[in-house]
């Protein structure tokens, strides 16, 4: 059952017309152009209750979020979501605080460079080399691979990355609504595209191509879903029922199954996209089981 707190939001997303910017490809390059600034404002809250460290990390900045007191010795590097167009958001943080929270994990955050203003290329060097830098060398069960939407896109092509350099893979990959195949093109979302609230086809390509410029939507490197999925990391994935994304992350659970390996797999009714962002009873229960697979 839906809570209460996801109804609101819910009409909210209707009543607002979120779905617009996503709906009208000239709307999304201009919200795209709107959200390219790289001075990103950490709220003053994060810094009293977590000791934050700046970083540079080819010319674009990257905090992690140290517990007081913290309670394992798992770090966690976190890929926002936002279609590689839009920078990372107040949600974000406040999910973060709650993630770090519930684990008592370390977080890095990249401010990875966004599309128009750079392309998939540029993206990717500057997550692989954040992976390097903060996670490559801990021990492989102290390092935690998660993302949201594009994040969890970019989260999978690192763990691809990984097994391509032949090293150990990290303790767990932790994906949320991930965007998987940016062709956009399975039928599934055509079913699902009069549900979602707030994610929309159109918008969806338009981000893609912003973002690959001319290289081949089924590249592995910007749709991991097309690359190699066996041997990876144990794969946690949660979803909802209204996302236009779901079918990605159907599609995944589908083929790392056919690897033989087995994937934690939820899906959640009536959720829409980024609900695990919001502070919602249903967001609040899927923390709690990502600190459960983290501590495990």
């Amino acid at each position: 059952m839906v809570s209460w707190q996801a109804r609101l939001i819910l009409a909210k997303y209707w009543l607002t017309r979120r779905k617009e910017v996503f709906a009208d490809p000239a709307k999304l390059r201009e919200s795209a152009e709107s959200h390219q600034a790289e001075s990103v404002q950490v709220p003053r809250w994060v810094y009293r209750r977590f000791d934050v460290e700046e970083a540079d990390v080819l010319g674009h900045r990257c905090y992690t979020l140290h517990p007081r007191e913290p309670e394992n010795s798992q770090h966690i590097l976190y890929l926002h979501g936002g279609a590689y167009v839009h920078q990372v958001e107040h949600a974000h943080w406040r999910f973060l605080a709650r993630l770090i929270e519930a684990t008592g994990s370390v977080v890095t955050v990249p401010i990875y460079p966004l599309a128009p203003a750079y392309a998939y290329d540029e993206t990717v060097a500057m997550v692989w080399e954040t992976y390097e830098k903060v996670l490559s060398g801990l021990p492989p069960q102290d390092q935690v691979l998660m993302g949201d939407s594009a994040g969890g896109g970019l989260a999978l092509f690192v763990a691809q990355r990984i097994k391509l350099h032949g090293r150990p893979q990290p303790r767990r990959l932790v994906l949320f609504a991930p965007w998987l195949d940016l062709t956009t093109s399975d039928p599934g979302i055509a079913e699902r595209e009069p549900h979602d609230p707030f994610l929309s086809a159109p918008g969806l390509r338009e981000a893609a191509h912003l973002y690959t410029r001319d290289l081949d939507l089924r590249d592995p490197r910007v749709s991991p879903l097309f690359g190699d999925l066996s041997g990876l990391a144990p794969i946690s994935v949660f979803t909802g029922t209204r996302d236009v994304l779901l079918t990605d992350s159907r599609r995944l659970r589908d083929r790392v199954r056919e690897t033989g390996a087995d994937i934690d797999y939820e899906e959640y009714g009536g959720m829409f996209h980024g609900w695990v962002l919001q502070s919602l009873p249903e967001a609040e229960h899927a923390t709690n089981r990502v600190a459960a697979l983290v501590g495990d």
